[in-house]
């Protein structure tokens, strides 16, 4: 900009004794011609930038469950195997498991993850071993039914007790019901991600997540 330049609000404000020049009786001979004054309006305002909106969480997943509860979409049991790869999403701070089939949720599962001490560690885990009886070898012989082993040092998902908070040695556990409907539905390979983060900031960041929307019915159990 050049240094005579000013807004044009600034220009009004000025005195009327510094906006017009004084005059002079007489003149002996031509002034110097003043400096040519340019007058800008204030550039327009810039448009905020504005954050695309999160995609919403289907409903039925963000719906409040009792611990021990879960819904079901009861036609993933007949769904081919063409509709995709079944993935499995543990979010710790929801204490909730999420199913898809591809890009479709299809059930969605009250967990207890690991307590302090013994906390579930995140990641991407593929499904290592399938058992339907299983006991632990680490602490008492504890029952693990429909166990699907995430690591080989003892993290895997299985049937327990859900007291609504974490409180498990490292597992992620489920819902017996749930536990054995799941464990019907998924292969060894197959991909299971822990995470940290509420589900919902998780859909907000990754495609897979933005595509699921469908909608549960409202049954649980």
């Amino acid at each position: 900009m050049s240094p005579f330049a000013c807004p044009l609000a600034m220009l009004l404000a000025l005195p009327a004794s510094l906006a017009a020049p004084a005059s002079t009786p007489e003149r002996a001979a031509d002034p110097a011609p003043a400096p040519a004054v340019t007058i800008q309006a204030a550039p327009p305002a810039a448009e905020p930038v504005r954050e695309p909106a999160a995609p919403a969480v289907p409903p039925a997943a963000a719906a409040p469950l009792a611990p021990g509860e879960f819904r079901w979409d009861a036609d993933a049991d007949a769904a081919p195997a063409a509709d995709g790869p079944v993935l499995l999403a543990v979010s710790l701070p929801d204490q909730k498991l999420y199913a898809y089939r591809g890009a479709k949720l299809f059930a969605v599962s009250t967990v207890s993850t690991g307590k302090r001490g013994h906390a579930t560690p995140t990641g991407a885990f593929p499904i290592l071993e399938k058992r339907r009886e299983h006991y632990s070898n680490l602490y008492n012989n504890a029952p693990m039914p429909f166990m699907q082993r995430l690591t080989w040092d003892g993290v895997a998902l299985h049937a327990g007790k859900l007291p609504g908070y974490p409180a498990s040695h490292g597992c992620v556990r489920l819902p017996h019901a749930f536990a054995e409907r799941l464990f019907a539905v998924t292969r060894r390979g197959g991909m299971v991600v822990v995470t940290d983060r509420p589900i919902a900031e998780l859909a907000a960041r990754d495609a897979r997540f933005r595509a699921a929307g469908a909608t549960l019915p409202a049954r649980v159990g």
